[in-house]
């Protein structure tokens, strides 16, 4: 290969890499035009910590969406992080190579379906499941919890279990030849070494969690009262802007920008986390 053409090879690569960061600075730059002056003109503390959100009466405060959504995506990973982190063991440590043959693909396959058949498998399925044996009209934090913790289980499984394959043989060779048992070594030396990956799986599933939206508009309720239980309906997020956006118009719109502005937060905020840990993995690495 020529050095001609190995500039334009590389001037190419580089369009394409700033391509990609303008596009994305000027979507979070309209995002921000457009919602910033109703959270300035509301006050940042109303429109974040305010009760009501009554378009028609020009009232717009989220804390009910805010607590929602962080109530789904809470127990979502109370209940999809001992699975996935579990799984991820069997897969790295514990089960033989047609074991783990098997539970690739499905869990591959798992991650490849949309997420309207998970709102549906939870509309179908588990609200009348909750209604019936734990009460309310089945839509619920629950629900969502549910739903988005299978969700979220392929991706806490794949970095986990990457995180897990990182760490070097010679640890567990070591403490093996130490007298450990397997179950000593695993949990005393490979989960602790691939604590820094673990977390990063989590704060991805975490981000995927905060930002789905269909399956939860489908089988959390849509209340925008804050809830005081897990079988209470609530209104995450990208739910109201997904249940909102085809009917608001004027003010109404800009504040569903503004929740938008709110959500593009939360996400840098579990970047920077997932940066750090990845950060502190590299660097932990190079010891």
């Amino acid at each position: 290969m020529s050095r001609t053409t190995e500039k334009i090879i590389e001037a190419g690569l580089l369009v394409c890499a700033l391509s990609s960061i303008v596009t994305i600075f000027l979507i979070i730059v309209f995002i921000v035009a457009q919602g910033l002056p109703v959270i300035l003109s509301e006050g940042p503390a109303n429109f974040v910590g305010g009760l009501k959100w009554s378009p028609e009466h020009n009232l717009y405060g989220i804390l009910p969406m805010i607590i929602g959504t962080f109530a789904v995506t809470t127990l979502s990973l109370l209940i999809a992080l001992p699975l996935g982190v579990g799984c991820a063991i069997l897969i790295s440590e514990v089960a033989p190579a047609g074991v783990r043959d098997v539970i690739r693909p499905a869990i591959e396959t798992l991650a490849a379906i949309p997420s309207v058949v998970y709102g549906l498998f939870g509309l179908i399925l588990l609200v009348p499941l909750i209604r019936d044996y734990l009460g309310g009209n089945g839509f619920s934090i629950l629900a969502g919890g549910v739903v988005l913790a299978i969700m979220i289980l392929p991706t806490i499984i794949s970095v986990s279990e990457d995180a897990l394959r990182a760490v070097p043989r010679e640890l567990r060779e070591g403490s093996l030849a130490m007298g450990a048992t397997e179950w000593q070594v695993i949990t005393g030396i490979v989960v602790p070494a691939a604590l820094s990956g673990i977390v990063t799986g989590a704060v991805l599933a975490m981000g995927r969690s905060i930002g789905e939206t269909m399956a939860v508009l489908m089988v959390c309720g849509n209340s925008t009262l804050i809830p005081t239980s897990v079988l209470d309906m609530v209104r995450p997020m990208t739910a109201a802007i997904a249940l909102e956006w085809s009917y608001a118009s004027g003010r109404h719109q800009d504040a569903l920008f503004s929740i938008g502005i709110v959500l593009l937060i939360v996400i840098m905020i579990l970047n920077l986390i997932i940066y750090s840990a990845k950060k502190k993995r590299l660097n932990a690495g190079r010891m």
